[in-house]
């Protein structure tokens, strides 16, 4: 039987495009419409719409949750999902957790018991046994099982990427800073590229990490300061946490980047308003917001996608703290 990826090659156009004209969006040229009309009758092809039971048939909602809307990368990430969305002619529900594991479970079960089309989904919560694979699912950072598609970006490289230009900027021994959760994610990549890369090429390094359970800055840089004076460069695994140990290290004395060298991960500073511009390994956000929802979307047509995680290429992005 054709799919719609069928119907897309025949006409020479995207996927979504194709479900563009099935379901009668306006924004769609009446060349455009005509070739897949066109091939749509040439295949034969029944559009999985009418095909599916009638939950699937109604619904064009697509559920995003999030642990923070006032996060920069995580707004960032809802702008260009939401942006996706209305291109393919869906709408966009989207849910704040607050990072809370049992606001996480009580959207899921909204989410189910309203029948939306689809999921994408970032947390860092132990919420594996609440997700239900009946609607499509698709994660950002984070391995849910077998069923549920992983887009992240190459968070290994990232590692990698750091130490080697922390290197590059004279740094002799550097050290990794990180909030972590319970549950596993791709983020704990970024500190296993930087300790491998770290040992390729024998520079000195220690790891520093504290679950984000009953975590606290203050004490956090403390410990830090108390037993890592020495250290001439950082990666912090997330911009916010690089902010905040700029700030911890100028109320030392030490300044940045002349004493300590210092990369974040997310690249969410995108202007020069700020000082220092923070040099940072920058995140793909647009490429993966829409690659989810088009990876989706292909899910919600029935397809079976040939890879369970799909991971982007970071760049480095050069600023004034190295």
């Amino acid at each position: 039987m054709p799919s719609i990826k069928d119907v897309a090659n025949l006409a020479g156009v995207g996927v979504g495009t194709v479900s563009r004209v099935i379901n009668n969006h306006l924004n769609v040229t009446p060349e455009t419409i005509k070739k897949v009309n066109d091939a749509i009758k040439q295949l034969n092809y029944i559009p999985n719409e009418v095909a599916r039971n009638f939950k699937m048939q109604k619904s064009k909602m697509v559920a995003l949750l999030l642990p923070s809307v006032w996060h920069p990368f995580f707004s960032e990430m809802a702008f260009y999902i939401e942006d996706q969305l209305d291109q393919d002619g869906f709408k966009l529900m989207l849910c704040n957790s607050g990072g809370r594991p049992d606001k996480e479970v009580y959207y899921l079960d909204m989410f189910y018991q309203n029948k939306v089309a689809g999921i994408i989904g970032l947390t860092y919560n132990d919420i594996e046994a609440n997700v239900n694979t009946d609607i499509p699912f698709i994660s950002i950072d984070r391995h849910l099982g077998t069923k549920i598609t992983c887009v992240t970006s190459d968070n290994y490289d990232g590692g990698r990427v750091a130490l080697r230009e922390l290197a590059k900027a004279g740094v002799k021994k550097a050290a990794y800073l990180g909030i972590t959760s319970d549950a596993y994610s791709e983020v704990v990549l970024r500190k296993n590229g930087f300790v491998d890369e770290a040992k390729l090429h024998g520079i000195e390094y220690v790891t520093f990490e504290e679950n984000d359970n009953g975590y606290n800055d203050e004490a956090f840089f403390n410990r830090f300061f108390q037993n890592h004076g020495d250290i001439d460069g950082i990666f912090a695994n997330t911009d916010i946490l690089a902010a905040k140990y700029i700030k911890k290290a100028n109320e030392k004395g030490l300044k940045v980047p002349e004493d300590v060298k210092v990369i974040g991960y997310d690249g969410i500073q995108d202007n020069d308003l700020f000082h220092p511009i923070l040099s940072t390994i920058r995140q793909p956000v647009e490429e993966m917001a829409r690659m989810s929802v088009n990876l989706l979307l292909r899910k919600i047509e029935g397809e079976e996608l040939e890879q369970e995680i799909y991971r982007i290429p970071i760049h480095y992005r050069i600023g004034e703290t190295t």
